[in-house]
């Protein structure tokens, strides 16, 4: 696991979002994006924490591959204690956010721990095998979710990955229901586009939240 910091290094507000290779060559651009949509002078720290494996690091527990030959491994607890060491300083806020499976690690994570004060699921890989119902049976640490999806996403092919819809429609429905402030926002397109906007929408929505 590697750390980039972008921002200011000395703000109390921290954002945590975990990527891989390809995230890495827009979070500049997620970064001025969150500063030119923010109604204020918002001033924050994005902290990238760089995965080593994404289908090990980033999943909750053992599933199968849906679509190539590299299943999902499990690991999500073993990465979520490596950020909460970035968290200890109880003086500042953390928001924990990402795209597609860290989408997904991220809502997790905010059953796990009570240290994020809001979630970013943009895109999320919400299908995850048995996600839907860990939701229903555990219960959240957090009081602010921002969810988001494309357009187009659940239009694949995939028979797995085409309940993606149906997925986080019901799960926002059920934070909802569990008296969690949680928002749903569709873009257009497929899961392709625009990740670095759709997460830096993702991350202004919960600082507002929590700064009002």
């Amino acid at each position: 696991m590697e750390i980039f910091e972008y921002g200011n290094r000395d703000s109390h507000t921290v954002l945590i979002h975990p990527v891989d290779n390809h995230d890495m060559s827009y979070i500049e651009n997620e970064t001025e994006t969150i500063k030119s949509l923010s109604l204020s002078d918002t001033d924050f720290k994005l902290i990238a924490v760089k995965v080593n494996n994404w289908n090990n690091d980033l999943s909750p527990w053992k599933a199968p591959a849906i679509f190539g030959n590299e299943d999902f491994g499990g690991n999500a607890s073993e990465m979520l204690a490596e950020i909460l060491k970035l968290t200890e300083d109880k003086s500042k806020t953390y928001y924990i956010g990402g795209y597609s499976l860290a989408g997904l690690f991220s809502l997790w994570a905010s059953y796990q721990t009570d240290r994020f004060s809001g979630v970013v699921a943009a895109s999320p890989s919400i299908w995850y095998p048995g996600f839907i119902e860990y939701m229903k049976s555990h219960e959240i640490q957090v009081s602010n979710v921002y969810l988001s999806l494309g357009d187009r996403e659940e239009k694949t092919k995939n028979p797995i990955m085409s309940t993606v819809g149906k997925c986080i429609r019901e799960a926002c429905e059920h934070l909802h229901e569990t008296g969690v402030d949680t928002t749903l926002e569709w873009n257009p397109g497929n899961h392709f586009k625009e990740p670095d906007i759709r997460t830096a929408k993702g991350f202004t929505w919960v600082i507002r939240k929590t700064s009002m």
